[in-house]
């Protein structure tokens, strides 16, 4: 009978074959999806023998990673800002780059009674980890997306982050600003920014989130320059925008930004090293 090391080495070596990237991390993740355990336990167990009905689920698990479904749908889940999200091929699978945004967000100024928009939210990730991360400034968040796939998808993941407080969060299916009503201290949006002429040449995995999610127009900034135009008037005075955005699209977004009446605009790198964040005020 197989034991975990020995179903960890073959099964690294299939992956390997069809190109899938850190195949013996992938291994792990999903060795310790069927077991149901801590990745780091599979360490202390090395010698184990795994049942049938265990090694049948495995090989259905790499037989779909290796024709590249993401291994965050495989698992159903990803972690956020610490907290754990739902993730499935409804919405755009988390990138770490968000977390950076929400990260940053996070760290800045604000006073109590802070209202917050999350504007294409997908799965939620980005503003129910604000208004846990915020939880004292006594949090009024808004959740909205084009996508009523999405929209489900963030509902179903508010009540395991937020607790009771999920109960105070608005779902809002919207395009952009178009049923959003009132003002808020911050909006918050990681908007789809490739351009769909690079759609060619995207990996296997980012193919299967929606196309919805993941394309901004042409030049992939179409989406988010339509953001900067109208997001001024959704803004209490003193308000705030944090957005993600793709490589190269940094002076051009810099310069709208300004055209639109925004002050303090900022742009911000990645942690690796890519001009990747606006933020900025609308004066007072």
């Amino acid at each position: 009978m197989s034991t975990i090391l020995d179903t960890l080495k073959k099964g690294t070596e299939y992956l390997e074959k069809y190109g899938i990237e850190e195949p013996r991390l992938n291994m792990e993740h999903l060795v310790a999806h069927a077991l149901r355990c801590q990745r780091m336990q599979i360490y202390l167990d090395f010698d184990k023998p795994l049942d049938e009905p265990q090694l049948e689920l495995l090989r259905d698990l790499v037989r779909k990673r290796s024709k590249g479904e993401p291994l965050q749908h495989l698992l159903g889940s990803v972690e956020f800002c610490g907290f754990e999200f739902k993730t499935d091929g409804r919405a755009l699978i988390p990138r770490p780059e968000t977390e950076e945004l929400a990260e940053k967000l996070s760290e800045m100024e604000w006073n109590s009674g802070l209202r917050i928009l999350d504007l294409g939210c997908g799965s939620g990730v980005l503003g129910l980890s604000l208004a846990k991360l915020l939880k004292s400034k006594e949090v009024h968040l808004t959740l909205a997306d084009i996508s009523e796939d999405a929209l489900t998808l963030a509902r179903e993941n508010a009540e395991p982050v937020l607790g009771d407080d999920a109960g105070n969060v608005q779902f809002l299916q919207s395009d952009l600003f178009e049923s959003v009503e009132g003002h808020f201290d911050l909006i918050a949006a990681n908007l789809p920014y490739i351009p769909q002429t690079d759609a060619p040449t995207l990996s296997r995995e980012v193919l299967r989130d929606p196309p919805i999610a993941l394309y901004g127009g042409e030049s992939g900034t179409e989406l988010i320059l339509r953001f900067l135009n109208e997001a001024g008037d959704y803004l209490n005075n003193s308000g705030r925008i944090g957005i993600e955005y793709g490589i190269g699209q940094a002076e051009e977004l810099r310069i709208a930004a300004e055209d639109a009446g925004f002050e303090d605009v900022i742009i911000r790198k990645d942690l690796s090293g890519h001009e990747r964040f606006l933020f900025a005020s609308k004066s007072p």
